[in-house]
């Protein structure tokens, strides 16, 4: 496997290594280091080697389209990785560091998989760097799409992370169904099963009626749909609080428009907090939300944050981002509301704090979906036969 960023933490890196590693395969792992982490060790199993980088490395990953220079640092790495494994089959996650390791393997010819987590040319249209000088004009989204549409074609297989990014793919390139692979980013048993929760956190919310957002902040992810709501809901629903897990550089525009409000009471920013905790902060939850903008990535993309909720049972309210939406009504497990409607949030929210049976049974039927379709166990299993067949 070849990931262009450190490790851990990566859950969908290390949950497929895993599961790998279950049906006995051996799995090595390249990833990156910017300090002094072990050159070195093995990780649940995972045979983990890193390779010194820094920021100036980072930074020229997003230029790789155009200039030689993030290719040219990585294929030295690339080469010792691959002579010192002796890997049979290379396992690319996401497409910034592809062609460096397509480049490498000219000489090796090993089978290559491309693991697409993300449509990333469609996600940098909304990096807070491109939108202003100078990577609006030295970095090309544009360009990053043909790249990737290169990368699907020189690949043996291919995966993806829903079943409409999988049409996507297949309209864009023209590659063979059987040779694209649907891997979602579900949860595994264990993370609701056998999670430790942290009274601490319960007992801060005991008394309050949680909206939760967990993850990344950036505001393509739609918070500020659920802040504007939060004005008329604080007044609607007693001990009313909206709790945000997590952060993004865009931060700072969600904060001043929780100040413009004046409802910072009623807004809890918790910042970025290990894994370990989500499940505490899911427990103490009423309700959990994903308002997602509507884009070619959020349409095509499950956000793993849903099927974290869904495993403690609780009801959600999402946005109409096309592959969110299908899931949800698929698994009967919340609600729907228009993408930046802060109106429509709102009303759904109220129908789901009035009407605690209906609230129970959605989150309920998410729980059971979990439970018998949609978990990382049941899922992955088309990662096996990829590799089995390869």
């Amino acid at each position: 496997m070849i990931l262009d960023k450190v490790f851990p933490p990566d859950p969908r890196v290390e949950n497929e290594a895993i599961t790998l590693l279950d049906s006995g395969h051996e799995v090595f792992l390249f990833c990156l280091t910017y300090g002094n982490e072990k050159p070195q060790e093995t990780i649940n199993g995972i045979q983990v080697k890193r390779y010194k980088t820094h920021t100036l490395e980072y930074k020229l990953s997003a230029l790789s389209c155009d200039f030689p220079f993030y290719k040219r640092m990585m294929k030295p790495k690339i080469d010792d990785f691959i002579k010192t494994t002796k890997v049979h089959a290379l396992h690319i996650h996401d497409i910034r560091i592809a062609e460096a390791v397509f480049l490498s393997n000219r000489k090796y010819q090993l089978k290559i998989v491309l693991d697409l987590h993300d449509n990333i040319p469609e996600n940098m249209k909304f990096y807070p760097h491109l939108t202003k000088f100078p990577g609006k004009y030295i970095i090309s989204p544009k360009k990053w799409k043909k790249k990737e549409e290169e990368f699907i074609k020189k690949a043996d297989r291919v995966i993806t992370v829903s079943p409409s990014f999988v049409k996507d793919v297949i309209f864009r390139t023209g590659i063979k169904n059987e040779d694209i692979v649907l891997v979602p980013n579900t949860v595994r048993h264990s993370f609701y099963k056998e999670a430790s929760i942290s009274k601490e956190i319960t007992d801060k919310y005991a008394d309050e009626f949680v909206i939760l957002y967990l993850g990344d902040t950036h505001v393509r992810r739609g918070l500020l749909t659920a802040i504007r709501a939060t004005k008329k809901l604080s007044k609607k629903i007693e001990n009313f609080k909206l709790v945000i897990v997590g952060n993004n550089t865009t931060d700072s525009i969600l904060k001043e428009e929780v100040k413009r409000l004046n409802i910072e009471t009623f807004i809890d920013f918790e910042g970025w907090q290990d894994v370990s905790l989500f499940p505490s902060y899911i427990v103490a939850s009423s309700l959990c939300i994903s308002p997602l903008y509507r884009s070619i990535q959020h349409d095509v993309a499950y956000p793993n944050k849903i099927f974290q909720y869904m495993g403690f049972g609780k009801p959600l309210l999402v946005s109409n981002a096309i592959a969110q939406k299908e899931i949800v009504e698929r698994a009967n497990a919340g609600l729907v509301h228009e993408e930046k409607n802060e109106v429509d949030f709102c009303s759904k929210v109220l129908e789901l704090y009035h009407n605690k049976e209906m609230s129970q049974k959605l989150g309920t039927q998410g729980k059971q979906f979990i439970e018998n379709e949609f978990s990382w166990e049941l899922t992955s299993q088309a990662l096996v036969k990829l590799y089995n067949e390869l």
